[in-house]
């Protein structure tokens, strides 16, 4: 396969190579059939006793992957053999169909592996695409669970289908499905394809393999989490034998038309790799990102390498005409040393153009996945679609760190990525006098932009090597100063350097938290910043001893005591007495309905001839659907407004690419800072709703309250989103380690 793809280059592909099909069970833990089913599959392919199976591995390589989700299966499993009696209980009440939080679908972490591939934020994902790499399968299947009363779903998928997928990908998705129904067709069983599961968003096990030449395939099959050994279904009573059955027959199904068009798979395969080297994919073919922040280049070439992607340097001086990302205009740019280049004449093509596009096209906006993704807002790099090649040049190595003297007067950190924040966060754990500019100011005829970190000698003498070797570390950017008395500005003296206090962090998780919000955070605490957190199931709240707390972060879920005035007085007086909140999405939208002084943006009031009720009032039952989506906004890039100026934005210019997952969206604050709004026309990529989009506009969606010593920080959405928007995680840890400081 390797050969095919143009990878391998030893010797030509050979078109009557085995083909490779690489099937992926236990995607999400608590799906756990499909476990079972791999063995199944492993024992019959080896069987003497089915003919067929040797004829089908004579031309095919069938890879297994028992399960992709190791931590995420044993949570179930360990779990349900903990409630299941001697006997399976069928009665859908019965304890052992109802998984406790955060249940078994997602890793460790919680986050939702099947949204990964792309992104590869966990290591699971990052040694499996490693492997995938290394053998590059023409057919991929992904094998699920869905609601218990569903019938089987296989493909062909439901639209939105993006664009580069090709007409033989979608056609023999089609050969598979009717292959699969000839079986399901035999035994009488119930299925459905074409609806729900679309193949749009880049990270799924389906899409991903696509995007990488593939047949990329889901199957979902009814149990979920609550199906256990067997559960009653309208009238009839799913059995853990059922599940098995259904999936091993389209995993065998698979197998088999796959090595019947062995030949075809190796040639449409090495065919869309070979197109994409010679003409490129899409309109844009080189994308070019602007290289003068080191460490944020850093993340975006990681993510590069991680999916095989390739890159080179533009030549300096050079004139180029293309797509600016950050004011949507066609114009011109002088290439810079070190200003990186995507082609789209590689073996990646296709999943260049999906992650670079500046707006992907959708056939249909029924899609149940965010609708934008691209790469430079998700980095906030500056970058150009360009249609043309762009000159090549050489790499020229970084800022050059000059080395630093242990005894000077003092040490100015640059701060405009997350590594300085990591920084940050390990000279505070560290115990290292860390302070932070309130404002601009100039030393050696260099201008130092608010939230510059600032460490003396003065008081960490015998940290000063500490300091420096988690620097060099975190390749921050350091100058050493010789003297307290700046050139312009204010004086290290001055109220306005802030001496850091190293903040005791906890986060609310359990049963009213969304277990995938409160992951994300977890993991960057533990794995990004290695920094301690706590984490306090929320029904422990009322016993928890918050003088032991600085920070409470409360992420996406359903709190009633936020909206309760009387419940949440003892949080309220908390804050008043210096402690901080950081409210993501609907937490903050119950804080305002609990007054805490954030206020929702109130729709604007119809004029009279629109309040009387008229035709459009009358929907018809089968557009249901189209009336959900035209309320809906699965997840959009806006461009939004900053207060640079405020601590929560240090390290960013006045704008920032929000991605909007909902449509909350609040009142300018009176008695606080508007630190990110949104104004009117401020939509950058994606698909918005028409009702929602006339309400996502004029209002705050990034806002900081002071209340009494302490503050809140609401976030209207996940500014982490995933792991993979890079951009917010600064913001975060502003909030986290700058804010009220």
């Amino acid at each position: 396969e390797l050969r095919l793809t143009g990878i391998l280059t030893d010797k030509p592909a050979d078109l009557q190579a085995p083909a490779v099909a690489w099937l992926s069970y236990n995607v999400h833990g608590n799906e756990a059939s499909s476990s079972e089913v791999s063995m199944k599959v492993l024992y019959e392919l080896l069987s003497p006793a089915d003919p067929r199976t040797k004829d089908w591995l004579k031309n095919m390589i069938v890879i297994i992957d028992p399960c992709l989700n190791p931590d995420g299966r044993d949570r179930y499993v360990n779990w349900y053999n903990q409630v299941v009696g001697k006997y399976s209980n069928v009665n859908e009440d019965a304890r052992e169909h109802n998984e406790p939080w955060p249940g078994g679908r997602t890793n460790h972490y919680n986050f939702d592996l099947n949204r990964d591939w792309a992104w590869q934020t966990q290591v699971e994902t990052q040694q499996r695409i490693k492997k995938y790499n290394e053998w590059m399968p023409a057919i991929h299947c992904d094998f699920h669970e869905q609601n218990v009363g569903s019938p089987y779903y296989f493909a062909p998928a439901a639209e939105p289908l993006h664009e580069v997928i090709t007409a033989w990908q979608r056609d023999f998705q089609v050969s598979m499905g009717k292959n699969h129904a000839k079986y399901f067709d035999a035994n009488g069983w119930l299925y459905f394809t074409k609806e729900y599961f679309d193949l749009f968003y880049p990270a799924y096990g389906d899409t991903y393999p696509l995007y990488n030449g593939a047949i990329g395939v889901t199957y979902e099959q009814a149990g979920h989490s609550k199906a256990g050994l067997a559960i009653d279904v309208s009238d009839d009573t799913l059995k853990l034998t059922d599940r098995i059955a259904h999936h091993f027959t389209t995993s065998m199904s698979t197998v088999e038309i796959a090595s019947l068009n062995a030949v075809r798979l190796n040639t449409e395969f090495k065919k869309f790799f070979d197109e994409g080297r010679m003409n490129g994919n899409g309109v844009y073919k080189t994308y070019l990102v602007n290289g003068a922040n080191e460490n944020k280049i850093a993340g975006l070439k990681e993510l590069l390498n991680r999916n095989n992607i390739s890159y080179s340097y533009a030549k300096p001086g050079s004139v180029i005409k293309g797509y600016n990302y950050f004011n949507g205009k066609e114009e011109n740019y002088t290439t810079a040393q070190n200003d990186i280049l995507i082609t789209s004449y590689q073996t990646r093509s296709t999943l260049v153009r999906v992650l670079f596009d500046p707006k992907s096209k959708l056939s249909d906006s029924a899609t149940y996945d965010i609708t934008a993704w691209a790469l430079p807002y998700a980095y906030g790099l500056q970058s150009y679609a360009v249609k043309e090649k762009v000159p090549v040049g050489e790499f020229v190595e970084g800022t050059n760190r000059p080395v630093l003297n242990q005894k000077e007067y003092g040490y100015l950190v640059n701060y405009s990525s997350f590594n300085d924040s990591k920084l940050l966060a390990a000279l505070l754990k560290n115990g290292i006098k860390t302070r932070f500019a309130e404002k601009d100011f100039t030393y050696g005829g260099k201008i130092f932009k608010k939230g510059t970190l600032v460490i003396l000698r003065a008081g960490n003498e015998s940290k000063i090597s500490k300091f420096i070797n988690l620097a060099e570390e975190n390749k921050s950017l350091v100058t050493a100063v010789s003297s307290g008395f700046m050139e312009s500005g204010f004086d290290f003296g001055s109220d306005k350097l802030h001496l850091l206090k190293k903040p005791a962090v906890a986060m609310l998780t359990g049963m009213n938290t969304s277990s995938t919000s409160a992951g994300v955070v977890w993991h960057l605490f533990e794995q990004q910043l290695n920094y301690p957190i706590t984490l306090i199931n929320g029904d422990d709240l009322k016993y928890a001893n918050w003088k032991n707390f600085d920070v409470l972060i409360i992420p996406e879920g359903t709190y009633k005591f936020l909206s309760d005035k009387e419940g949440s007085s003892d949080l309220k007086t908390w804050v008043r007495q210096g402690g901080k909140i950081i409210a993501f999405e609907y937490a903050a939208a119950q804080m305002a309905i609990g007054e805490w002084g954030l206020k929702v943006k109130k729709e604007e009031e119809k004029k009279e001839e629109e309040k009387k009720p008229g035709y459009a009032d009358i929907k018809k039952y089968e557009n249901r659907e189209k009336e959900f989506v035209i309320n809906n906004i699965p997840g959009a890039i806006y461009k939004i407004e900053l207060d640079e100026s405020h601590p929560l934005a240090f390290g960013y210019p006045s704008y920032y690419f929000y991605l909007k997952q909902n449509d909350n969206i609040y009142e300018f604050m009176k008695e606080g800072w508007n630190v990110g709004v949104i104004k009117k026309e401020s939509q950058v990529s994606g698909f918005v709703g028409s009702k929602v989009g006339d309400k996502i506009k004029d209002g705050t969606v990034i806002a900081v309250q002071q209340s009494g010593k302490g503050s809140i920080v609401y976030f209207a959405d996940d500014v982490i989103f995933r792991s993979f928007w890079e951009n917010g995680k600064l913001m975060f840890t502003n909030a986290v380690f700058l804010v009220g400081q």
